[in-house]
This record gives structure tokens, C-alpha cells and sequence, in this order.
């Protein structure tokens, strides 16, 4: 309780984070809401530190659609997050809103909008007896009613966030940027203040092609396809930085992704900001369902004993309702998605 109450002065926390962000789009950068030109869904579930028992589990489900008449993208998203030992559970929905807008030929900017509703509480306090519950003359017996000195102690708190991103792309490069949390709304358990920092992302990347596979044995008799795409993709949220680097190789259907994430240049109260090694393995179908696996290897000092994280994937685009009609656009964003 004294450390509980100390940590109360000055604290910092992370908003979760995906490795296989792409695979997360909407909550990455709210522009990416409708990108698809087509009605999508997906989850996402990662586990990570399974071997510690302050472990962090995070699940999302999004859906987003894209309204052509109006060169606009709307989604909905729910994220719902438990952290360590303390039992931090955060639940999270937004709505989202993107506008699409051509710059020239072949290269568009999707603007994004994003209002999110959060609600957070502290499990933690179930579990604690305080010295006012006890029966001095029967300290084993049943317990009064819980009664702490600290007004609003464990009472669930609620916010609203406010959120902006963009998104720049040719059929071979995007860049994009987003600022999460623009309000910084107050995420304090206690009386007082503690705004909730701004995350700030950027993320970029490239395809090369590398030629093309053996037909596809349907009737639409065209080629697999076979790319390289180089990514980066840059946080920081209050006094924490990382950074993503890395690659994928497609070859249609496969996926194989491996980047490494951290800061090594740039050490945190004196410790190397290394976090992670990531390998990706992932399968794009032409049903549209695509699937993936990731796993973190920790190479910080909690170590590979942490267990690591492992993730999982899933989305589904749906098919288009009018395949044979003419679409105002034909460059399609070449970002991967995992």
C-alpha cells in the first residue's frame, strides 16, 4: 500500500501495443478506416510475459466499411486490455471516421478521425483487507464491510479520448502518422490529476516487387504474387520511445515477417531500451480471410523466462457487392497486412 500510494505522485503508463500493428489497422492510425475499399472485419489477441504472473493480455475486434458515394471510411472498434498483478482492466470502443481525397494521379490522403469511450478499473482491490474490516476481539472471524481512508479507492474511472491520424499512399509506398489521446483526459483512480499522455506514431514502408509465381489454378488465370515490403514504425507516449524495423516476404498465399523493436541508442533510467526480436508467419487466401501467428522473442532483461508474447490474427474482407462495376479508384494501398 505504501508503494501504491507513493507510485500516486508520478506515474507513467503505455496504451497496449500490437506487433503485428497492420493487423490492427484501426487502432494504429484511424486513417486506415475504410482503406480497404470494401467491408472488413477482424480480431486481434496477444498474450505477453504468459511466464510471469504479471502477464498482459489485450483483444480487439474491429469493423470498418467504406462509403464510395462519399469518398468516406467509417469503423468501430473495441479493445478490451488486462494488465499484471494489479489487474488493470481497461475496455475501450471507438468510432471511427477517415475521407478519402486523390492528390494527383495515383496518389491519395486519407485524413482520419477517431472519439473513443474508456472505462477503467482496478481488480486489484477485490483482494485487499484493511485494518478497519477486522474484529480486534475476533481477528479470524467475518470481516465488516470494506471502508478505506482513501475516497474513491478501486471506483472505476471513465473517459472520453480524441484522436487524429493520416495516411499518404501510391500502389508501392504509404506513409502515416497518427496522435492518440489529443485531450489528454484525466485517468486518476484518486482525487487529483493525471493526464493520460499522447501517443504518437509514425510508420512508413515500401513494396518491391519480386516477380510473379505460377498461375493460379481458378478461372481468373493470373499469376501469384511476390513482394518484399521494408516497414518502420515509430512510438512515443510520455517518457517512452520504441521503434519497429523490419520486413516482410510475401509469397502468395504465405506471409513470413520478422523486425526487431526497441531503442538500443537511447537507454531508459539508465537501461538499454531493447525489447524484442519478432517472427511472423501468416497466410493471405483469396477467400479474403487472412491469419496470422507472431511471436516475441524478449530480449530485454526480463529474458526469454517471461515467455515472450505470442499473438494471433484474423480478418475477412468481404466480397464486392458489385464486382463488375467501376471504382473510382484503382490504386490499392500497398501496406501489408500483419
Amino acid at each position: 500500500m505504501i508503494a501504491l500510494t507513493c507510485s500516486t505522485t508520478r506515474s507513467f503508463g503505455q496504451d497496449p501495443q500490437f506487433s503485428q500493428y497492420y493487423a490492427a489497422p484501426l487502432y494504429l492510425n484511424p486513417a486506415f478506416a475504410g482503406s480497404e475499399l470494401q467491408t472488413r472485419i477482424g480480431a486481434n489477441y496477444r498474450s505477453q510475459w504468459p511466464g510471469l504472473d504479471a502477464q498482459y493480455n489485450t483483444f480487439s475486434a474491429y469493423a470498418d466499411t467504406y462509403l464510395e458515394k462519399y469518398n468516406s471510411g467509417l469503423g468501430l472498434m473495441i479493445l478490451n486490455d488486462v494488465q499484471g498483478a494489479a489487474d488493470l482492466h481497461s475496455i475501450t470502443i471507438s468510432g471511427i471516421y477517415s475521407y478519402e481525397l486523390r492528390v494527383s494521379e495515383g496518389l491519395y490522403f486519407r485524413p482520419g478521425f477517431q472519439a473513443s469511450y474508456i472505462r477503467r478499473d482496478v481488480g486489484y482491490y477485490d483482494n485487499l483487507i484493511f485494518a478497519n474490516q477486522i474484529d480486534p476481539s475476533n481477528p479470524f472471524g467475518p470481516l465488516f464491510p470494506g471502508n478505506t481512508d482513501l475516497t474513491g479507492l478501486g471506483e472505476p474511472i471513465n473517459m472520453l479520448s480524441l484522436s487524429v491520424g493520416g495516411l499518404i499512399f501510391t500502389d508501392k509506398l504509404w506513409i502515416g502518422g497518427s496522435v492518440h489521446h489529443i485531450n489528454q483526459p484525466n485517468q486518476s483512480f484518486l482525487d487529483g490529476l493525471s493526464p493520460l499522455p499522447r501517443k504518437y506514431s509514425f510508420h512508413a514502408g515500401y513494396r518491391i516487387g519480386l516477380g510473379h509465381g505460377a498461375m493460379k489454378r481458378d478461372f481468373t488465370h493470373r499469376y501469384k504474387q511476390r513482394y518484399f515490403v521494408p516497414t518502420v514504425n515509430y512510438k512515443k507516449q510520455g517518457v517512452f520511445e520504441q521503434l519497429d524495423l523490419g520486413a516482410y516476404l510475401y509469397a502468395e498465399p504465405l506471409v513470413l515477417g520478422l523486425w526487431y523493436r526497441g531503442l538500443p541508442y537511447k537507454p531508459l533510467n539508465s537501461e538499454t531500451n531493447r525489447d524484442a526480436i519478432v517472427m511472423l508467419i501468416g497466410l493471405s487466401l483469396p477467400s479474403g480471410m487472412d491469419v496470422g501467428y507472431s511471436f516475441d522473442y524478449t530480449m530485454s532483461q526480463l529474458g526469454i523466462q517471461s515467455g515472450g508474447a505470442h499473438e494471433v490474427s484474423i480478418s475477412f474482407t468481404l466480397p464486392n457487392r458489385n464486382p463488375g462495376a467501376p471504382r473510382l479508384r484503382d490504386t490499392l494501398l500497398p501496406c501489408p497486412k500483419f
